[in-house]
């Protein structure tokens, strides 16, 4: 088709998977867009205009008046009307309000037009008119940048490049040795804790130098050359050395599982973490931090990484509803989160996590974290 029209809803996704996939991209779009929906209609603008689709807006004042939608989508059928004589636009009744889809449907079936719906679940192109089509099974092209910048947020860092060699090696004997260094680990949490700033930690006590599991747990991490002992204290080298010892090698080690499924699940299109973006909201630009975050499918994936200890019923509960926020504000209804935790989470945590409906992957679970990322993408 030459021309797709679109119609501008909270859920983006549906509106950049098929003007992505170049089996069906138009060389232009046609977006109908309500008043309340203007900025999502920029975001959208700002990611399809630089690939050379050419971008058009027509506006609509009523998003729930079925007569008036109507109208105004047969006016614009009417000024396109060599494309219409060609059957040369498809609408894409996925987004908008019901009315809209419904009024948008009717009007282009009154033309015999083509018309086509986005599954949100199967990332597939159905037809509904006419619909003796087969469905497209659309291509995922999306990386996060676009993904993310598509749902309002600008990225301002975010990292791709392979873990170092000797931090990778590490990190594998720490989550093995899980049940051996889960108290030891929050002791150095805290000691790396009191660094930041200065880089060199409070003292070590008689009590975590007669601990043999504290002491192995340095000596892996003075292997890396990120940290060394100076007398009883921890010297770090910078602050990016300070932040891998006080949890970072966890976010590291879950992304480089994840890097590595690439080879065998093409589903996953993209993989990064370290990320931080800026999110517009009507009060201005809202800074966030995401640990890992993948797309699957044209889905988007976030994961939290935590080493602390979980104290209180609090401190799980303002972790999950962070993630649940973020999945919905960054990644719309197919967003999916899970926590990666180093310590066991508490059964009402998880319980929680359960009513969010996000994944828990924690303590012994995480020598599983390949198949539960296996099972969580499909």
């Amino acid at each position: 088709m030459h021309t797709h029209l679109y119609l501008v809803s909270a859920q983006a996704t549906p509106n950049l998977t098929p003007a992505l996939d170049n089996r069906i991209a138009p060389k232009c779009i046609i977006l109908l867009v309500t008043p309340s929906m203007q900025q999502r209609a920029q975001w959208l603008e700002k990611i399809l205009k630089p690939r050379g689709i050419q971008i058009e807006q027509w506006k609509i004042d009523r998003a729930f008046d079925i007569e008036y939608l109507q109208n105004r989508i047969l006016e614009l059928l009417e000024t396109e009307i060599e494309l219409v004589k060609e059957k040369q636009i498809a609408l894409n009744a996925t987004g908008g309000t019901k009315p809209m889809s419904i009024a948008a449907y009717e009007a282009f079936r009154a033309y015999d037009l083509p018309i086509f719906y986005v599954h949100p679940e199967r990332d597939r192109l159905i037809w509904l008119h006419p619909h003796d089509q087969p469905p497209v099974e659309l291509a995922d092209r999306i990386r996060l940048e676009a993904f993310l910048q598509a749902h309002g947020a600008e990225i301002k860092q975010i990292e791709r490049q392979k873990i170092p060699k000797k931090q990778h090696e590490i990190t594998q004997p720490i989550v093995s040795g899980v049940h051996r260094y889960a108290q030891a680990l929050g002791q150095l949490n805290w000691l790396a804790s009191t660094a930041k700033g200065s880089l060199l930690s409070k003292p070590l006590d008689s009590n975590q130098l007669s601990q043999k599991a504290f002491i192995e747990l340095v000596a892996l991490f003075t292997q890396t050359g990120v940290m060394q002992t100076q007398g009883n204290r921890i010297q770090f080298n910078d602050e990016a050395a300070r932040f891998y010892v006080n949890g970072g090698w966890l976010e590291d080690y879950v992304f480089s599982v994840i890097s590595q499924m690439r080879s065998q699940h093409p589903e996953i299109q993209d993989v990064a973490r370290s990320i931080e973006v800026l999110r517009s909201t009507p009060r201005g630009q809202v800074p966030n931090e995401i640990d890992v975050a993948l797309l699957a499918n044209n889905r988007l994936l976030l994961i939290e990484c935590k080493t602390r200890q979980w104290q209180g019923e609090s401190t799980g509960a303002n972790a999950l509803y962070r993630l649940d926020t973020l999945k919905d504000l960054l990644g719309g209804l197919q967003a999916q989160a899970m926590l990666v935790s180093y310590r066991d989470v508490k059964q009402y945590d998880r319980q929680r996590a359960g009513d969010l409906n996000i994944k828990i992957c924690a303590g012994n679970g995480l020598l599983n974290l390949r198949s539960e990322i296996e099972k969580w993408i499909r």
